[in-house]
């Protein structure tokens, strides 16, 4: 991966981690599913308006849409709204690295390199030692959950992949109007009906506003906008594993701002996902630059 790329990946990875700070900000205002649909609202709008509908099928954005605003967002808000902590959360979600990879091979018939195992299995035990760690303050129903957002996130990826090189701001923005439909009626269903959304809408401090704004613009418009171009360019394994920085980022955020407890253990079990990381994306070049002293 070229440095620029590399760069851009970093710069995703920041924006998605500190992003579950203001998920759960945001959540204290806005009901779980309520608060996803505003996301893909203010995606949607007025962007829709100014970007052409990219050129792939209807069954492809609709596929990307619910698999990203239903599966991931609207479950994963869910879950960290009562189930699971951000910081953890931040970490679980990350079990989209091995759906991605998964799926890659199976439907893209890529191979997995003996060195990415060995990287996805260094990155799996810093994982589990964190899921080993839990406590009252999550339950196997925010860990089952998360893990389907991973899920979710592992589909959009293949799809977004085989979409192919197209405008991936455009497929964004385009996708999110089959996230919105299915995610409003899960709200009006179980989150209080027209009356109780509209006194939510009315009573939402400008703080949640911004994180509504921040949720669309920053993480979706740009970092999945960003990250579907970065998987057109290279193999699922080199780009899937870059998110497992994301609980770095996530746990630090989640330390500071909502003083969620960062022990040694916690670090230790960072450092072996961090570790894992950079096997699989700096090895092939580590081998070559080897081959050339000795």
């Amino acid at each position: 991966m070229p440095v620029s790329h590399l760069l851009l990946a970093l710069a995703i990875v920041a924006v998605w981690g500190t992003n579950f700070v203001v998920i759960k900000n945001s959540l204290a205002s806005f009901p779980p599913f309520y608060f996803a649909a505003l996301r893909y609202i203010f995606v949607l709008l007025p962007f829709v308006f100014l970007l052409r509908r990219p050129k792939v099928s209807g069954v492809n954005l609709c596929i990307y849409g619910l698999a990203t605003g239903v599966g991931q967002f609207g479950v994963m808000y869910f879950a960290v709204n009562s189930q699971i902590s951000p910081g953890l959360a931040s970490l679980v979600v990350q079990t989209q690295v091995f759906f991605t990879i998964g799926f890659a091979m199976l439907f893209a018939k890529e191979g997995l390199q003996p060195y990415q195992a060995v990287a996805v299995a260094i990155a799996m035990i810093g994982l589990g030692i964190i899921v080993l760690h839990t406590d009252a303050t999550t339950t196997f129903l925010g860990l089952a959950l998360v893990v389907f957002a991973g899920l979710s996130w592992g589909v959009a990826n293949t799809v977004s992949r085989m979409a192919g090189a197209i405008n991936m701001l455009s497929y964004v923005v385009w996708a999110s109007a089959f996230s919105i439909p299915p995610l409003l009626l899960v709200s009006l269903i179980f989150e209080g009906g027209v009356s109780h959304l509209w006194e939510v809408t009315l009573a939402a401090p400008m703080g949640a506003w911004i994180g509504v704004l921040w949720q669309s613009w920053a993480n979706t418009l740009f970092g999945y906008a960003a990250w579907g171009w970065l998987l057109s360019k290279h193999p699922a394994a080199v780009v899937a594993p870059a998110p497992l920085l994301v609980p770095i980022f996530g746990m630090g955020a989640s330390a500071f701002f909502l003083g969620e407890a960062l022990p040694t253990w916690k670090v230790e079990a960072a450092s072996l996902v961090i570790a894992g990381l950079v096997v699989n994306l700096f090895w092939p070049t580590l081998r070559e630059q080897s081959r050339k002293f000795f």
